[in-house]
């Protein structure tokens, strides 16, 4: 009897260990934050290239310091500014050094307006004498020291002010900014979206001018949403949205000069869009990029300001479209490093100060996916790129000529540099899909690692007791391409047995979901499946990114078409495998990716059963001007293209299981783009699931919303696939 209940305890107890071991994970531990890495903090070098600063918040008592810290040692060196130490200023969440490091901008109180624009309270601190200046009582917009260090310029309510700091006296530039119809020196919300810059003024190089964009927003038409709150009534948001074909803003460039008080208009000639602004080093002449609407003719151009004349430096043009990119650096004499994919990929090029070509940089069948900067004194271009492969990101360095190329951080997988301000060392941050972040100390010459700074070996461990599968990576031969995928199978995987199938995808312009690198929230999210026996598979199909112009552009005029018929043609062949159940394929995606995966069910009907649509696209028309005639031209001029692959104008062609989510206060993709899709699938009467999240933007996130959302579509999946 003893021997027993020995056996029997003894094989709890294994049961007991070999579930520890093989924890399933949850959707509660994913979106709770239970697999963050750890990372460094947000650093910034400073001017002597020895020593870096970062941003230190005190968990306990919520007090914030920038400490600076030495390359060489890591060790801290001092702390620059605590908020302790600051009657006024109880913590702040950013700062940004003024060039001479004298004076620091410190934002408190920030809150969001869009995607990348915000509003706050701010303070100026003088490191000499430890004093701060609150530079308004409103929360502003956008606040620049000058290079003199004396003025603050800013943004209020779509007008411009300056501060001055010894006076603090303002003065108001602009006087016509006014809602939803004039903004100066700040982007509108398709300018912010789509061209990703928000600030649209610039100091010049002495401080005696500022260069910036005014937007009419006058004949914009408006998009309002209701927002529903906790009061009894709900209240309209509303915005100035330009849709596909409708009217922009005016976009302008005018010059204030400081001393003389006086606002200049320039004229650019035929600019449609003026997606950039940048002075040289020569405090009289701003370099300005332009677009025609089709944006397939970029000029850039030299604007002297001493007498408002203007030169073409250079112009690239394509047959699609040209890509507007920050990769634009003025050298001492102000020649200048440029990019392009003139020759069929994303290269780097050099000019004279007159935009006379004086050599390609990079060259060869890969992409320069990030261009870190220029070291004078070296002739060293430091960048990063695809030519260790396309789902990899290496750290190289070149001359300006193009020769004398040095290997800095090649490991296969994801590697990220900061360099400090005289490039004599950089961070390398590497992951790839079995290495959390890892953060490492090179010398920037020759790449050679100093030492280790943080790895996330104890997120490692912490895995180890959970049931994780490898990611494969491979190539399936689809439509003439060999596209990049990827396949997670269950640990225990049986090659005997049947595995539905579960597709994830984006598959817009130019973006990569194929990528050697470690976990989103969505691969636990897939793990997570997988566990319970999905196979999950991603496939980056035509139209996307990192394998050179022509793979890249040839959606043009015809979004989601390609893609859709790689993403069905993928699934198809995949079915073929033994051991994948053809009878249960399903396919999600988010934004670009829920049209994806809402016409892949429609169209390709026969080969898949199940789908989830998240703040799907369903018709071109109904999204911004920028971003949609940029890979479609207008509605007028392409009216096939906008329609013929728009799922609500064939709801018939759904026979599948379909689950369509979205935000009601989503800005960017409009909950009416779900509710014309809704609408359609009752007059076709079909059955299907949706959800609407209040008041949620395009993210649908805050609060228990991720938990609930991934655990409504865990369950939707479970019934259905």
């Amino acid at each position: 009897m003893k021997k027993l209940n020995i056996l029997l305890l003894l094989s709890l107890f294994l049961v007991i260990v070999g579930y520890a071991q093989t924890h399933q994970i949850t959707v509660e531990e994913i979106y709770q934050g239970a697999f963050r890495t750890q990372g460094l903090e947000a650093l910034r070098s400073m001017n002597n290239g020895q020593q870096y600063t970062v941003l230190h918040k005190n968990r306990i008592t919520g007090s914030t310091s920038i400490d600076a810290y030495d390359y060489k040692t890591l060790e801290k060196v001092n702390t620059i500014v605590s908020s302790v130490d600051l009657a006024d200023v109880h913590s702040f969440s950013k700062y940004a050094f003024t060039k001479d490091e004298k004076k620091i901008l410190l934002a408190t109180e920030v809150e969001p307006i869009f995607r990348r624009s915000t509003l706050g309270i701010y303070y100026v601190y003088d490191v000499g004498s430890k004093s701060v200046i609150k530079i308004s009582e409103n929360k502003i917009q956008e606040p620049s020291v000058s290079p003199s260090g004396k003025e603050v310029a800013y943004v209020f309510e779509n007008n411009i002010y300056i501060f001055d700091l010894a006076s603090k006296k303002t003065r108001q530039i602009t006087d016509d900014g006014q809602k939803n119809k004039i903004i100066n020196g700040v982007t509108d919300w398709v300018y912010e979206e789509e061209f990703s810059f928000v600030k649209a003024f610039e100091w010049n190089a002495d401080g005696s001018k500022i260069a910036f964009l005014r937007f009419d927003e006058t004949n914009v038409p408006e998009f309002s949403m209701d927002v529903y709150g906790t009061d009894l009534y709900p209240k309209p948001h509303v915005f100035k949205y330009p849709k596909a074909g409708e009217d922009n803003a005016i976009v302008t460039l005018h010059v204030f000069d400081v001393e003389k008080d006086e606002i200049s208009a320039i004229d650019l000639g035929e600019a449609y869009y003026i997606p950039r602004i940048k002075w040289m080093n020569d405090k009289n002449t701003l370099s300005v990029q332009t677009i025609n609407r089709h944006q397939n003719h970029l000029k850039l151009l030299a604007v002297n300001t001493s007498d408002n004349s203007v030169d073409v430096l250079l112009e690239e043009t394509d047959k699609a479209y040209v890509d507007i990119t920050d990769e634009l650096t003025f050298l001492g004499d102000d020649s200048f490093i440029w990019s392009s994919e003139r020759d069929g990929y994303n290269h780097l090029y050099l000019y004279a100060a007159d935009g006379a070509l004086l050599s390609q940089i990079t060259k060869g069948a890969w992409e320069v996916t990030s261009y870190y900067g220029y070291d004078q004194n070296e002739d060293r271009i430091y960048y990063q790129s695809t030519e260790n492969g396309s789902i990899n990101r290496g750290i190289y360095s070149v001359d300006s000529s193009g020769s004398n190329k040095k290997e800095l951080a090649t490991k296969k997988g994801n590697n990220k540099a900061d360099f400090s301000s005289n490039f004599t060392y950089f961070i390398n941050t590497f992951s790839s899909a079995t290495v959390p972040n890892t953060y490492t100390l090179h010398k920037a010459l020759n790449g050679k690692k100093i030492k280790d700074i943080k790895d996330n070996n104890g997120l490692l461990t912490k895995l180890e007791g959970y049931a994780l599968s490898e990611k494969e990576f491979s190539t399936i031969a689809i439509n003439g391409n060999d596209l990049n995928m990827y396949m997670i199978k269950p640990k225990d995987f049986d090659p005997s047995k049947k595995y539905p199938l579960l597709m994830y995808q984006y598959s817009g312009p130019g973006s990569q979901n194929v990528s050697n690198s470690w976990n989103s929230a969505n691969d636990y999210w897939h793990q997570m499946l997988v566990a319970e026996g999905y196979i999950v598979a991603c496939v980056d199909g035509r139209g996307t990114g990192f394998k050179g112009r022509d793979f890249k552009k040839v959606t043009y005029m015809n979004l989601v078409k390609y893609e859709t018929e790689d993403q069905i043609a993928a699934a198809a062949k995949l079915s073929e495998l033994p051991y994948i159940d053809e009878e249960r394929t399903g396919i999600w995606g988010w934004s670009f990716g829920g049209h994806m995966s809402t016409n892949c069910l429609l169209k390709g009907n026969e080969v898949f059963e199940t789908a989830i649509a998240v703040a799907p696209v369903t018709s071109w028309r109904f999204y911004d001007t920028i971003y949609t005639e940029r890979f479609m031209r207008t509605p007028a001029e392409n009216p096939g293209g906008y329609d013929d692959n728009s799922p609500f104008n064939y709801p018939e062609l759904l026979k599948g299981n379909y689950l369509l989510i979205h935000g009601s206060g989503d800005d960017n993709v409009h909950v009416q783009n779900s509710m014309r899709m809704i609408e359609a699938l009752i007059q076709a009467n079909k059955q299907f699931d949706w959800a609407i999240y209040p008041d949620k933007n395009h993210g649908i996130y805050g609060g228990n919303t991720r938990i609930q959302l991934f655990n409504k579509m865990t369950n939707f999946l479970k019934s259905n696939l």
